[in-house]
């Protein structure tokens, strides 16, 4: 287990082959501090986790690992089924340019005015949008922003050994940076 940097986690997630409609996510509170722990998994892609902190409001600082190759069927009914979750959330890579730019923004135009047209449902427009902005990753989450998920607890007891890990090497990341002060 190689722990890195929470955007190269990210990228991993971002580059992989895997259907982006079949991520799932799960995350909250820090159990023992300042931050947040996310779990992002995938039958295909295995199961990340990081631990993050906005360092000041316009950066966040994190750590995160893979902790599983697959999703076997011990670990997936702890992450949100479809439409059965409390959130949603998509990972973007951004725009390289502005033509880009303004052809992901025409493609998302076009969805809206589809969806604002005919009956739909908030998980068809929300899928739509992701297509049209090809992202590579999103779906259900389940994100408690004032505490943990039961799910999140379970997921952190099945990792024990990397939530250690992480752990400490987080701990060091916010001691160093307490230390030099935030900026």
């Amino acid at each position: 287990m190689r722990v890195r940097d929470w955007q190269d986690i990210l990228e991993d997630v971002v580059e992989s082959d895997a259907d982006p409609a079949g991520w799932r996510a799960v995350g909250g509170d820090r159990a023992g501090g300042l931050g947040e722990d996310l779990f992002i998994g995938h039958p295909d892609a295995g199961v990340y986790q990081l631990k993050t902190y906005a360092k000041n409001p316009f950066q966040v600082d994190g750590l995160g690992t893979r902790v599983a190759r697959r999703v076997d069927e011990d670990i997936e009914p702890l992450f949100p089924a479809a439409g059965e979750s409390p959130g949603l959330f998509g990972v973007q890579e951004p725009v390289a340019d502005e033509d880009e730019a303004e052809s992901k923004a025409k493609r998302v135009g076009s969805v809206v005015e589809t969806h604002a047209d005919a009956p739909t449902s908030p998980q068809a427009f929300f899928e739509d949008v992701m297509d049209a902005l090809e992202s590579p990753a999103y779906g259900p989450m389940d994100f408690d922003h004032h505490d943990r998920p039961e799910s999140l607890e379970d997921l952190t007891g099945t990792f024990e050994e990397a939530e250690d890990l992480l752990e400490a090497e987080f701990e060091d990341v916010i001691d160093e940076d307490v230390e030099r002060g935030f900026y």
